[in-house]
């Protein structure tokens, strides 16, 4: 078992930033990462997935250019840096875990463990 606690969400004006940060209650290194939202009515949907060392990314189209996923193993953390926020950024945003043998998959049913979430609002 893994527990995922997000942190870092807020409301934040139009093409402005925020630092997610989900922290891991055991080490997380042999897992692969991702970021997903979901906005009110919508499905939720991947926006960014890591492997399991940091060096491999991918992104939704939506958000590439504008966030980048990290991970810090050492510390048991994921982040999701968010930079040039749009009103259609706004949804509640999980972090998830997933084994190597999906890693830096889309679908959030290949995702083992989650977050409670964090709200992001952007105006």
């Amino acid at each position: 078992q893994v527990q995922l606690v997000e942190s870092g969400g807020g409301s934040v004006q139009g093409g402005g930033s925020l630092r997610l940060s989900c922290a891991a209650s055991r080490s997380t290194f042999v897992w692969c990462m991702g970021w997903f939202r979901q906005a009110p009515g919508k499905e939720r949907e991947a926006v960014a997935v890591i492997s399991t060392g940091g060096g491999v990314t991918d992104y939704a189209d939506s958000v590439t250019g504008r966030f980048t996923i990290s991970r810090d193993n050492a510390k048991n953390t994921l982040y999701l840096q968010m930079n040039n926020l749009k009103s259609e950024d706004t949804a509640m945003y999980y972090c998830a875990a997933t084994t190597p043998r999906t890693c830096r998959s889309y679908n959030r049913a290949d995702y083992n463990f989650w977050g409670q979430g964090t709200q992001v609002t952007v105006s």
